[in-house]
């Protein structure tokens, strides 16, 4: 059985509102599970790809300094 995680993450989450999306991303980063991974990289592609230049730029320099 093939799993489209894109798929399902977008479905999951169509029509979400701000508050929802906020509550799923702080309980993923704050579970420390390893499986929510995936979710939030879908979620970072998202952001990625309706960004533009100066918002990946902005991406960018902040993923930069937390790396530090």
């Amino acid at each position: 059985m093939e799993i489209n995680i894109r798929k399902s993450i977008k479905e999951n989450f169509k029509g979400a509102e701000k508050d929802e999306i906020k509550t799923s991303i702080t309980e993923a980063i704050s579970s420390n599970d390893e499986i929510t991974l995936p979710g939030l990289g879908i979620f970072f592609e998202i952001l990625w790809n309706n960004s533009d230049i100066n918002n990946q730029e902005y991406i960018l320099d902040t993923l930069e300094k937390g790396l530090k």
